[in-house]
């Protein structure tokens, strides 16, 4: 790549993305499309990302309209360098929603009666009158007001659902052991109460109600083990993921006389027909607020990482907010194995072609770290910015200036 000052960045997009978020996108430097060549970001919701086949060279980034990225081969983008965003809380409102639908639904016979009132084929208004009258009783149920919910996974979902059933009467209890002081926050005191092991909140609740990311150490975590801690009559909501509960350990339960329902967006063919369980398509980011909000968080992140070198809501690399690039000024950022030596190693080569750093930004996150430096004396040339992508464990490298991108490797070359 020359040294000439990229103004017009190419964006990908995979899925029906909101125009509210392609908005965003400022034409006079962006063109966004689903047929694009050579991208240097993927803008995405449900797809499943081929590795190979969707992320070409040169891209830099992708980001996901939504929270969860189990449709993205993320450990595959971290080792190429290539960051990878999501917006978080973007569809929480939406979610939140569609689990007090799910608390109704579990604690009434609202979906059994709609369908027993469609079935009805009485053409006496009279006797239909009297069969809906006789046929009501088989659709009752209890109140959520003075019952307890107990919320697994206290992020921004998780909050807004706990706000919500307290509004509703409700007792809550959560439990988060990955809980950050940011989410706390989000929390109404105590009004709720925390406790430090899944089984000690299925054991005092009536409704549980999962938020929790899928992962190895989530997999299955309602099982034999832990649903054996849980009342007869608790029901289970699941607007999470659908691996987060073993069906079969539930089937056991109603098996041996339980008679909570589960309640999920995730159908699984092994639970269809069963009479406590009722399923629903996957809606919980499906209104038109949820998908402009994502959308609209989408496209921002992709702007500020492409244009400063910003990185806001990755989920594999670090958190690092910065300015916009002094006319006077260019920006080298590195992603790179967090291993030593890599930024003295970046400095001595600048410092070697007649580079001073004016500032520099290090931040690292597991096994990865991400560096952005800003130095002066003229943009470094070709052969500097290749010798920079040439070190042991960088893995992309870009060079920015006040008017835009000027060379950029990734590892994948």
């Amino acid at each position: 790549m020359s040294a000439v000052a990229k103004n017009l960045f190419k964006i990908k997009t995979f899925n029906k993305i909101s125009p509210v978020g392609l908005e965003r996108f400022p034409r006079a430097n962006f063109e966004v499309a689903g047929e694009i060549s050579a991208p240097d970001a993927i803008m995405l919701r449900s797809h499943k990302v081929d590795a190979d086949g969707d992320v070409p060279i040169g891209v830099q980034a992708i980001a996901r309209c939504g929270a969860g990225v189990n449709n993205i081969p993320v450990d595959v983008m971290t080792e190429r360098g290539v960051v990878v965003f999501n917006t978080p809380g973007s569809n929480a409102n939406a979610v939140k929603e569609l689990v007090l639908c799910g608390l109704f639904l579990s604690s009434r016979g609202i979906a059994q009666g709609i369908q027993w009132s469609n079935e009805l084929n009485i053409p006496d208004v009279g006797e239909m009158d009297k069969a809906v009258e006789k046929g009501k009783k088989n659709f009752g149920g209890v109140e959520l007001a003075g019952k307890t919910l107990g919320v697994v996974g206290l992020g921004n979902i998780g909050a807004q659902v706990v706000h919500s059933a307290l509004a509703l009467g409700m007792n809550v209890i959560g439990y988060d052991p990955a809980l950050s002081l940011e989410a706390a926050w989000r929390l109404p005191g105590r009004a709720v109460k925390r406790v430090d092991a899944l089984e000690p909140l299925l054991a005092q609740c009536d409704y549980v109600s999962l938020h929790v990311p899928m992962m190895e150490a989530t997999k299955n975590m309602l099982n034999d083990e832990t649903l054996s801690a849980m009342q007869s009559h608790t029901h289970i909501l699941n607007f999470s993921r659908g691996g987060l509960v073993d069906n079969e350990a539930v089937k056991k339960l109603w098996a041996n006389g339980h008679t909570g329902k589960y309640i999920s967006d995730f159908p699984s063919l092994d639970m269809i027909g069963e009479p406590n369980y009722i399923p629903m398509p996957h809606l919980g980011a499906s209104t038109d607020e949820a998908e402009e909000e994502s959308a609209k968080m989408a496209a921002d992140e992709i702007i500020e990482f492409l244009h400063t070198g910003s990185i806001i809501n990755s989920v594999n690399y670090p958190a690092v907010t910065l300015p916009s690039v002094k006319d006077a000024q260019s920006r080298v950022c590195i992603c790179n194995q967090n291993v030593p030596n890599v930024i003295s190693s970046v400095t001595s080569i600048l410092s070697t072609a007649g580079h001073n750093v004016d500032d520099l930004v290090n931040k690292s996150r597991g096994d990865f770290s991400y560096n952005a430096i800003d130095i002066n004396g003229g943009q470094p040339s070709v052969d500097t910015m290749k010798e920079l992508a040439a070190l042991e464990g960088v893995l992309s490298c870009r060079l920015l200036s006040s008017e835009g991108e000027v060379w950029q490797s990734l590892s994948s070359e």
